[in-house]
């Protein structure tokens, strides 16, 4: 039998051994059930006290021996249901613990983190933290250089991407480097002529600034640095550039 099932509730290769070897057995002693399961009897003890505070095998004694015996394979539904509990609970005490571990985790926020991703998987990461990023932005704004020649990569990863970010409410700004480009809806564009357009896309957002671009293969991928200092570097720069078009 595959115990890869019996796994996901919690039980260990050798314990999920040790309960089907009882289930097949029967009623049985320590020594013929170690026998069996060719594991020494250390371990089946270890593994006998485990299943029995699990609740799917229990024991009793006859003469001056002591045998266990496997509960009916129903209590692996009630197993299943108590572990279900207690990752519902853990997730309960995880809601009330983020907030002091993103405490912890801001502490860090100067030293930056640059972070990789890999063709349109990776580039729909990108957009996707870019919208659930500014969507906890009181601005709930991004800016953008938008390049002609890699816009067409970011829709190939993520096709209704403006109709989602519309639907969040999320505004941007874009300076699109060469021709090109349109809106749709919360949005603002202003244009900067340049020859052959630009390799890199560049989006600022609520302390973080992203890259996208393509390598020699045509493939895209993309970098996102996490730092206060540099977004905010980089949204000055923007803003000041924004007035003079």
């Amino acid at each position: 039998m595959d115990i890869s099932i019996l796994k996901k509730i919690g039980f260990s290769d050798k314990t999920a051994i040790i309960y089907l070897t009882l289930l097949q057995l029967g009623p049985s002693s320590v020594r013929a059930l170690a026998a069996k399961a060719q594991l020494n009897r250390g371990t089946t003890y270890d593994a006998l006290k485990w299943l029995q505070e699990q609740g799917v095998v229990n024991y009793f004694h006859k003469d001056t021996r002591q045998y266990f015996v496997a509960e009916a394979p129903e209590k692996l539904q009630t197993m299943a249901a108590s572990r279900k509990q207690e990752i519902h609970d853990v997730e309960k005490t995880l809601t009330t613990i983020i907030p002091e571990l993103k405490s912890l985790y801001d502490r860090g926020g100067e030293k930056p983190v640059a972070r990789y991703f890999e063709g349109k998987k990776g580039v729909h990461q990108i957009l996707d933290d870019v919208l659930q990023t500014t969507a906890k932005d009181k601005e709930r704004l991004y800016r953008i250089y938008s390049a002609v020649n890699i816009r067409e990569h970011l829709y190939q990863a993520y096709e209704n991407y403006n109709e989602v970010r519309v639907k969040k409410k999320v505004k941007v700004k874009a300076i699109a480097i060469g021709e090109g480009g349109q809106l749709h809806g919360l949005d603002e564009r202003k244009w900067i002529s340049a020859r052959g357009g630009s390799q890199t896309y560049i989006l600022i957002y609520l302390g973080k600034t992203g890259y996208i671009s393509i390598d020699a293969e045509k493939k895209p991928f993309g970098v996102v640095i996490e730092n206060r200092g540099v977004y905010e570097t980089q949204k000055i720069i923007f803003d000041e550039l924004w007035k003079k078009l």
